[in-house]
């Protein structure tokens, strides 16, 4: 099991609750397809992801990923893995509030 916590500060207006629910999903649905297109679902044993908005100015985004992956992965280097899927949550995020600006 792999742990990564970023906390990455955004400049960006205050969000109302909805972007922040869309800010998190945004997140998590880009670790989740990062993961998902680099090993296969059958090879992801536990694939857990949870990203935190917090605070208004500055917002505080905190994207945790937890995969085990089966034996038959081996050759797949799980924490490299996972610090890329924290990146695209990160970069998909930023992408979005850019939108809002």
């Amino acid at each position: 099991m792999t742990r990564v916590k970023l906390v990455d500060e955004l400049e960006i207006p205050e969000l109302t609750t909805e972007q922040i629910e869309t800010l998190c999903t945004t997140a998590e649905n880009a670790a989740r397809k990062h993961i998902l297109a680099k090993v296969s679902s059958k090879m992801v044993e536990r694939l857990d992801i949870s990203v935190e908005a917090e605070g208004a100015k500055p917002l505080n985004l905190t994207v945790e990923v937890e995969l085990a992956l089966s034996p038959q992965a081996k050759n797949v280097d799980a924490d490299a893995l996972v610090s890329e899927a924290v990146k695209e949550a990160v970069n998909a995020s930023e992408k979005y509030l850019r939108k809002l600006k």
